[in-house]
């Protein structure tokens, strides 16, 4: 995991842009910023160095009263992402400093984007792993099954880690060496090559490196 800093941000969708040559690049559109620090994490108080960020404001009247207490120190009403960057040196924020998309990021950048992938439920082992599946005659019954996964007599049971059906994504996905191919400060946009992880208008951490 990155121990840099970075942005918080939300996946908007993918589009295409041309470059000065007529080149078609994919990117991805990201709304990342503005995040307020809302907490200076020391070694010496809570053992590890990090800022504590808010993205997306959230209504006072939707906030509980402890989590109303914690935004009021950064003078805040409230957000609905709450996230840590580690970093090396905690001096360097303030409560209540507000971190924007162009002191982060510039054309031309590599950054890396975490985000949580698309869920897809419980899927058999052709699409969860890539299995090839069995003949596909009509009388073999053994399209798509996964085989044999026993052991014979001995161990006489199923190994750890075989790979089998089940619950296949939402997982945490960081995806590294993405280029920044625009910024947008006065929208608060920036355009990374390529795709990240996720669905639409979910949560993204965008890491400088």
């Amino acid at each position: 995991m990155p121990k840099t800093m970075g942005l918080l941000g939300k996946k908007i969708g993918m589009t295409r842009v041309y470059n000065e040559m007529g080149t078609v690049i994919p990117v991805t559109v990201i709304e990342a910023g503005p995040c307020k620090v809302l907490q200076v994490k020391s070694v010496s108080k809570e053992g590890y160095n990090a800022i504590q960020v808010g993205f997306a404001e959230k209504r006072a009247n939707r906030i509980t009263k402890p989590l109303a207490g914690h935004f009021s120190k950064a003078d805040a009403d409230g957000y609905y992402n709450v996230r840590e960057f580690r970093i090396q040196n905690p001096e360097d924020f303030q409560v209540g400093q507000d971190i924007n998309l162009g002191e982060m990021f510039k054309v031309g950048d590599i950054i890396d984007v975490q985000g949580i992938s698309k869920g897809k439920g419980f899927q058999g082992v052709m699409k969860r792993h890539g299995f090839h599946g069995g003949p596909s005659g009509h009388g073999s019954k053994h399209h798509r099954r996964p085989g044999s996964i026993g052991c014979s007599a001995w161990p006489g049971r199923v190994v750890k880690g075989k790979k089998l059906p089940g619950r296949m994504g939402t997982d945490t996905v960081l995806k590294k060496n993405i280029l920044v191919v625009d910024v947008r400060d006065d929208e608060n946009i920036i355009l990374v090559k390529g795709s990240v992880p996720g669905a639409k208008q979910g949560l993204l951490k965008l890491y400088s490196k």
